[in-house]
């Protein structure tokens, strides 16, 4: 379900309320109490600076909904330009910041409440808790319950919620300014409290987070590239502006201590100057107290409601990309919304509510969303720097690189200043997301990320030691890698149209190396900077120009080495292959004078399945499997069965056994096992190769599985027990399967000995049980001479 899209219901007045509404709550009805408690006058320059920092975010994250306009935000940006990886720090920072700021607000949304109820402590069972809390829960629940029925609804509710908020800030804003007296703002900074600029800006900064959430809901907002930008920059601009035109007039108009510590501030502030007025003889003290009190509800519960929109919205993004299960992205038959995510997002807020305080809540948030926002001014240049293809944004930041780099530099550094309780619990949270990445999603997901792609694509110029770092975090899900190295122009055609078969019924990926002998004496440098490979490029497109007539994607990487047949082994690692599919020649696998210890090595550790290919002409139409049931025949049964279907082959099982009916009883139940029912079974007895002899002269292809004893190595090495597949004129395709080595077997050499006693008690060596060992040809490993 990972195709379903969101209607497009959202207008430019609802995208840009989403904005405000999320940020004018907090930034004025929650937080000065505890801003001006430390700073004093000196909170109105806090949510200034809090809104410059914000601004150069804003600029990064316009330009990229404009390319991008998806669901999910700045963690869909992170994901696609630096990797799933980023991607889950991203999704579950931006998540989880969201649930954090969604409960801080309906506390605030509670203490509001409570100021006309007045209520004490409740106690709910064995568990007693504040009568905010208890208010807030009950709102939580009821703005839950309006996301779910969709964001046509939540967009309407926020531009009645934002219009009439405005209009009652305006009327204190000019109330205030009539009774300011400047001398309550000196002096403009205390003693002590210019140290606390930078810990306030990181407290309130949860006051900036709407402008990126107007990007979660991107792809349900119409004419993305001209609303979002409009919505996302006007938004940062008009609340910056409110904040600092509103904060510097109370605390012109009030005393300071009242506005210090006190949550619901602006309420006690609007009675004491509503109050030097009066209507008949009647103050309006309580009038304008009544009217603050409304607004404090109605900033608190928009920017709660608009942030359960969002945060929903990046979890279903997260499901789409496969970073948390894909189930998450139902959307429900009548309302049109991603109900699942609701519901769990909404659990969250809950929780939060229960177990934590307003400043706690509201750092938390800060913190985690100042992640995201550094991630995402990282994005922008990854995007911008790659070239990447289809980047082609309606908006682009000015003054680039100096935009994106310092909204980096200035979200990562405010974080410094943040109670440290609260930066260890965040990176306990981006340890955690990391941890999901490796152990849950990386099986999983699908997507490299740009940056991946860009060092891999540069994999030859670039440090071995970074491009293998980048491949240790790639994803290994559903798209399966063949790997092919290409060195002889003779054989190209043929491998190449092995491994993409094998891709293309796997709905996979070849990816094409050549690895070019670099002579010891020159560096890999040196080697580079001659440029004298242009001929394995011209190889390589070739490979590509092939591979593509079967619909496949193709990558194609030219690596410079020292060693030869070793890099094979860590071509595989690096770029995440499945399976290796490899020619066999003459004097070609590059390690003459090697010692067979080291050959055993590598050839006992498999980086991936290995095909290795005697190419005799390609043609899958009569394929030979024998087979005794040993461990590669499960990989011989699924290339034979993948080229059956590919090339409408006929496939032939062979088995060889003394006796017939029981042969036959294995052989039926082996090939219903691995889904070749409908291929003609023969049964044999007597000697083994004289039987592949007689059934591959009826073939055109025949393929052969090792057993766990090693055939890769035995061939390498010149000592392979088979001397019929030398003697058969069809191509044969030797199989192995991954065969890591723990450390016991790495450190004690478990596996040589294996081998051998298995020589010494004349044990088989392959599928069919043969004890002689002539010699055969080593493979090729797609080298080139440099």
């Amino acid at each position: 379900m990972s195709d379903e899209e969101l209607a497009k219901d959202l207008g430019p007045l609802a995208a840009l309320t989403i904005g405000i509404g999320t940020m004018i709550g907090a930034g004025i009805f929650v937080l000065p109490g505890t801003a001006v408690a430390r700073a004093g006058p000196l909170a109105a320059a806090t949510f200034v600076l809090g809104g410059i920092i914000a601004l150069f975010t804003a600029l990064s994250a316009s330009e990229l909904g404009t390319a991008m306009p998806k669901s999910g935000g700045a963690y869909f940006y992170v994901n696609r330009a630096l990797g799933p990886m980023f991607g889950s720090i991203a999704g579950w920072a931006n998540w989880l910041g969201l649930a954090f700021a969604s409960a801080f607000y309906m506390y605030g949304f509670g203490e509001y409440v409570n100021a006309l109820l007045g209520l004490g402590p409740i106690g709910l069972g064995p568990v007693t808790l504040e009568a905010a809390q208890v208010i807030g829960l009950a709102g939580a629940l009821l703005f839950i319950a309006v996301n779910y029925f969709g964001a046509k609804e939540t967009g309407g509710l926020q531009i009645v919620i934002v219009v009439s908020l405005m209009g009652i800030l305006a009327v204190f804003t000019v109330v205030g300014l009539l009774n300011a007296e400047m001398q309550s703002l000196r002096p403009f900074a205390p003693p002590g409290t210019m140290s606390q600029v930078l810990p306030v800006t990181g407290i309130i900064f949860v006051s900036y987070l709407g402008f990126v959430q107007i990007t979660s809901v991107a792809e349900e907002i119409k004419n993305p590239g001209r609303n979002l930008p409009l919505a996302v920059l006007g938004s940062v601009v008009i609340v910056t502006a409110v904040y600092a035109l509103f904060l510097v007039v109370l605390l012109a108009a009030v005393p300071n201590e009242l506005v210090a510590n006190n949550d619901t501030a602006v309420v006690d502030a609007a009675r004491l100057l509503f109050g030097n007025y009066s209507v008949f003889g009647y103050s309006l003290g309580a009038v304008g107290a009544a009217m603050l009190l409304i607004g404090g509800l109605l900033a608190t519960a928009s920017s709660a409601n608009a942030s359960i929109l969002s945060s929903s919205r990046i979890n279903f993004a997260m499901g789409r990309e496969k970073i948390v299960t894909p189930s998450l992205n139902e959307i429900h038959d009548r309302f049109g919304t991603p109900y699942k995510s609701i519901a769990l997002t909404g659990a969250l807020i809950l929780v939060f509510l229960v177990i934590g305080g307003v400043e706690p809540l509201a750092t938390m948030g800060s913190v985690l969303h100042l992640v995201v926002y550094g991630l995402l001014n990282i994005a922008l240049i990854v995007m911008r720097e790659s070239g990447v293809e289809g980047y082609d944004p309606d908006f682009e930041v000015p003054f680039y690189p100096f935009v994106p780099i310092i909204g980096a530099i200035s979200s990562f550094a405010l974080i410094v200043y943040i109670d440290p309780t609260i930066i260890l619990i965040s990176l306990g949270l981006v340890v955690f997301a990391v941890l999901w990445y490796l152990v849950y999603a990386r099986d999983k997901v699908e997507s490299r990320g740009v940056l991946g792609s860009w060092v891999l694509d540069r994999s030859d110029e670039l440090p071995k030691a970074a491009v293998s770092a980048v491949t240790s975090v790639q994803p290994s899900g559903d798209d399966y890698r063949v790997m092919v190295p290409l060195a002889n122009p003779a054989t190209e055609e043929h491998l190449i149209t092995l491994a993409s078969a094998i891709a293309k019924q796997r709905d996979g990926t070849v990816v094409a190396v050549n690895i070019a002998n670099v002579p010891d004496q020159t560096s890999l440098e040196a080697a580079r900077d001659r440029g004298a490979h242009e001929a394995a490029h011209d190889l390589l497109d070739k490979g590509r120009d092939d591979a593509e007539t079967f619909g496949v994607d193709v990558e194609t990487h030219v690596v410079l080495s020292h060693r030869v047949f070793e890099e094979v082994f860590d071509a595989a690692r690096t770029y995440g292959a499945d399976l290796t599919v490899m020619g066999w020649g003459e004097n070609s696998h590059g390690a003459p004078g090697r010692a067979e210890t080291a050959v055993d090595e590598l050839a006992h550790s498999l980086p991936s399945d290995f095909l290795v290919f005697r190419d005799r002409g390609f043609d899958p139409s009569r394929i030979l499997v024998p087979t005794a049931g040993g461990p590669s025949s499960d990989l011989s049964a699924a290339v034979a069965r993948m080229l059956q279907v590919e090339f409408d082959g006929e496939v032939t099982l062979l088995h060889v056994a003394d006796d017939e009916v029981a042969g036959k009883a294995f052989l039926t139940e082996w090939a219903a096992e691995h889904g070749l029912a409908d291929a003609t079974l023969r049964i044999e007895s007597g000697d083994v190769e004289a039987s592949i002899d007689r059934a591959a002269r009826d073939a055109t292809m025949l393929i052969i599985g090792a057993t766990e004893k090693g055939l890769l190595s035995r061939l390498v090495r010149g000592s392979l027990v088979l001397q019929v597949l030398d003697d058969v004129e069809c191509s044969v395709l030797l199989a192995e399967k991954r065969s890591e080595r723990g450390l016991f077997e790495r450190l004690f050499g478990g596996d040589g000995r294996a081998n051998a006693r298995a020589e010494e008690t004349g044990a088989p060596e392959a599928e069919t049980g043969v004890t002689r060992e002539p010699t055969t040809p080593p493979v090729t490993d797609g080298t080139n001479d440099e």
